[in-house]
């Protein structure tokens, strides 16, 4: 081989790596999006059986209001040393009623989305401020002291 097919196949051989190196990398996460399956759910006809038989189980439930199964999915896409975004986003959020019967299927997408900004590093909480020492010492002194719970010698005694 003579060099000027060793620097063409090098070349070559640069540039795909650079192109490759530049792409998205795609993560999806979540619950695997089936949109035939998703259109088969459908309001008065379904209940909480049929709907955990045709698309299994929700990544998260409600705890307060009406009973709603929410189905979440994302895929984000980061490329290298750049943080994750967000590509795509669908929220099935499945409303039943008192005896388990499908009332709404609804459909959210990345219109829905709120990216929060947090305000700085550190959570205000009430109290008094302690120190390293304080919070390691604290409990010194306190052991065995009378109306502290500390008399007596264990359970029972």
């Amino acid at each position: 081989m003579n060099r000027s097919k060793i620097f063409g196949i090098a070349a070559i051989l640069a540039a795909g790596l650079s192109t490759t190196a530049c792409t998205s990398i795609r993560e999806p996460r979540g619950y695997i999006v089936d949109n035939i399956l998703l259109n088969t759910v459908q309001p008065g006809i379904d209940n909480e059986r049929s709907v955990a038989a045709t698309l299994g189980r929700p990544t998260f439930t409600s705890q307060f209001g009406d009973p709603t199964w929410y189905y979440v999915s994302s895929t984000s896409g980061r490329k290298p040393f750049v943080r994750p975004r967000i590509q795509e986003h669908q929220v099935l959020a499945v409303k039943f009623d008192a005896s388990g019967n499908v009332v709404s299927a609804d459909r959210s997408g990345l219109d829905q989305v709120v990216y929060l900004t947090p305000d700085g590093d550190e959570t205000p909480t009430l109290g008094r401020e302690r120190s390293f020492l304080e919070d390691l010492f604290g409990n010194i002194g306190t052991v065995g002291q009378p109306g502290l719970g500390g008399q007596g010698g264990g359970p029972g005694g």
